[in-house]
């Protein structure tokens, strides 16, 4: 699956994309988005693949929904699946959003009333590329309002790993602190945000790097997937986090790795 595919395959997934991104909405569409405390947000979803280390084909892909704002386990969907598509940078919606749409339709077909009202995606949104990564894919596809948090920076669009950046990480100081990632042109296509529970705990003075590293893992990229402004986005990220990611995302990414070792032993799994 390392393999670099042919152009025209490239270039019908670049095309597939821009008709796909028409169709992508950037703001609030549902009444629960625009009350401060979520009133009548229920159910929020999380997405996740695991592979097994050194097989980059079969894969565990898992869907769950949780309960707001308890974040308890309401539904989850977990199955081994094959993937068809090679990966290639920018274009992971194709690797992943066909096993992943196929989990929300069978909720939808078995259990329709726990259908996620939002759904995390691990994975940009229009922080990408072309502004449409795999968390747009996914929400412009199923129709659901989409989250996209990544853990690691996509530098694009002028949007890189410079001084200025480090220098805005370190200011982040408490939970509910971030900053907007610009493009050259000035465009905010997401913001970097520090997540509440997640900040380490005091500890005594260390080196200044390893101190460092520690604070940054409690940082995420947000961005907007569809159907909800990224203010939005920001704050709901803040509430369903009781650990270093949202939990949606987390609960679905210890579950589909449990699932691996359980079936699969002998095996190490990777993200």
């Amino acid at each position: 699956m390392s393999a670099v595919p042919p152009q025209n395959l490239i270039d019908e997934w670049t095309s597939v994309q821009a008709s796909l991104k028409q169709q992508l909405v950037e703001g609030d569409t549902e009444e629960w988005q625009r009350a401060p405390d979520f009133k009548g947000l229920e159910r929020v979803g999380g997405v996740d693949l695991s592979f097994i280390k050194g097989d980059d084909i079969n894969a565990c892909a898992q869907l769950v929904v949780l309960s707001f704002p308890e974040l308890e386990l309401l539904y989850e969907d977990c199955r081994m699946v094959t993937l068809s598509a090679p990966y290639v940078a920018g274009y992971l919606a194709f690797r992943e959003t066909p096993c992943l749409l196929e989990a929300l339709q069978r909720l939808e077909r078995t259990q329709p009333a726990l259908m996620p009202q939002v759904l995390f995606v691990d994975g940009n949104g229009v922080f990408h590329y072309r502004e449409f990564g795999v968390a747009c894919h996914l929400g412009v596809l199923s129709g659901l309002p989409c989250v996209g948090v990544a853990k690691n920076l996509l530098q694009v669009q002028g949007v890189v790993r410079s001084e200025e950046h480090l220098t805005q990480i370190s200011e982040l100081k408490k939970g509910g602190d971030s900053f907007p990632l610009k493009t050259a042109s000035g465009r905010v296509l997401g913001r970097l945000s520090a997540l509440p529970s997640a900040l380490p705990r005091p500890r005594p003075p260390a080196p200044g790097p390893a101190q460092f590293g520690r604070q940054h893992q409690a940082r995420v990229y947000v961005s907007v997937g569809h159907r909800i402004s990224l203010d939005t986005a920001v704050r709901l990220t803040q509430r369903c986090c009781r650990y270093r990611v949202p939990e949606p995302i987390r609960q679905a990414d210890i579950r589909s790795r449990e699932y691996l070792r359980t079936h699969c032993p002998s095996a190490h799994t990777c993200g």
